[in-house]
């Protein structure tokens, strides 16, 4: 049964890194009126020593980001040490559709999914582009991931997004290709996820002109039901050039609470939970005369205790984790179907 919930939570866990773009959310003014057209490629012109970063789109003209992932994590259940590493490589794409001021409204697509998950020496593997093996439970879920699409209404001008569209088509997709995990999915994919997990792709440049040393932050609370939080703060720093890219550093703090209910949805319930991040650091390259986050990277180490009760059975569990991340946006997708 420890094993059952091992996997079900490092498989939760990768849907939610599958949903969420970018590394890395309040209530919206109205859009203002629509400033001037920019020439296309011009970058944002600097004032005195400091640069204004902004983003750009073009209708109908889409860009791909690859975002890779490694997570190692050593657990502790009842003195017994389990080992898990997870390895995943998503890409999406994000087409412009519509563009009214500074209204953008944005369509992402996931595009592939690439996987493997080592829990205590068992291996299970997942490649959206390639041959699958029969049996594999990872297949039917994470190829209903693929081709599955969402719409965003982002305000270009706050970088933050104000609507979500095209959510139960995208649940409803999930659920058909495992009905069993509908409870949860209806649970924890609400509008607020959406945009929680999707908000700091674009929440990641300031909206007022930077120059060297100066900073700005972002607070998230991602709730996801039963599951549990996950609250995080961002401290963002511009370095300055780095080449012909504007470099911004990134120091975060992250910590986990358990969900306040119990959810017939999971196999078993987080009693409490004191789980947090020992060390997090990033770096985002960001384009600016293209108008787009070109390059990123994250490294993070968790600790913590998690007391789990598994039908009736209570079990402390150690958790020592670490994961780095890194993206890369494309005008072309990376991956070759």
């Amino acid at each position: 049964m420890i094993r059952r919930f091992l996997a079900c939570f490092g498989l939760t866990a990768l849907l939610f890194v599958a949903l969420a773009p970018v590394t890395g959310q309040e209530k919206k003014d109205a859009p203002k009126a629509p400033p001037a057209p920019e020439k296309k490629d011009a970058a944002p012109a600097a004032t005195g020593d400091k640069v204004t970063l902004k983003w750009k789109f073009e209708k109908d003209k889409s860009f791909f980001q690859k975002m890779s992932t490694t997570t190692k994590q050593e657990l502790t259940v009842m003195g017994n040490k389990v080992n898990q590493e997870q390895k995943q490589s998503f890409v999406f794409s994000w087409t412009p559709v519509k563009l009214e001021g500074d209204v953008v409204t944005l369509k992402q697509k996931i595009e592939s999914v690439d996987m493997a998950i080592d829990i205590g020496g068992t291996k299970i593997e997942y490649n959206s582009t390639g041959a699958q093996t029969s049996g594999n439970p990872l297949a039917e879920f994470f190829k209903a991931l693929v081709g599955a699409e969402f719409t965003v209404l982002l305000d270009a001008k706050e970088n933050k997004i104000t609507k979500i569209l095209d959510k139960d088509q995208f649940v409803a997709k999930l659920v058909n290709a495992n009905p069993a995990m509908q409870p949860l999915l209806n649970n924890i994919l609400d509008e607020k996820a959406f945009i929680d997990m999707s908000e700091p792709t674009f929440r990641v440049v300031p909206t007022k002109a930077v120059g060297k040393g100066d900073t700005w932050d972002l607070t998230t609370n991602l709730k996801l039901g039963p599951i549990g939080s996950y609250a995080s703060a961002y401290k963002y720093t511009y370095e300055g050039k780095e080449g012909a890219l504007d470099k911004i550093s990134i120091a975060a703090t992250l910590k986990y609470e358990p969900g306040t209910s119990a959810s017939g949805s999971l196999p078993f319930k987080i009693e409490n939970a004191k789980l947090e991040s020992t060390k997090a650091a990033g770096s985002v390259l960001f384009d600016n005369a293209k108008g787009r986050a070109e390059k990123s990277s994250m490294n993070m180490e968790v600790k913590g205790t998690l007391t789990i009760d598994i039908g009736g059975q209570k079990t402390a569990v150690d958790i020592n984790q670490s994961q780095s991340t890194t993206f890369e946006t494309s005008d072309a997708n990376p991956v070759k179907k």
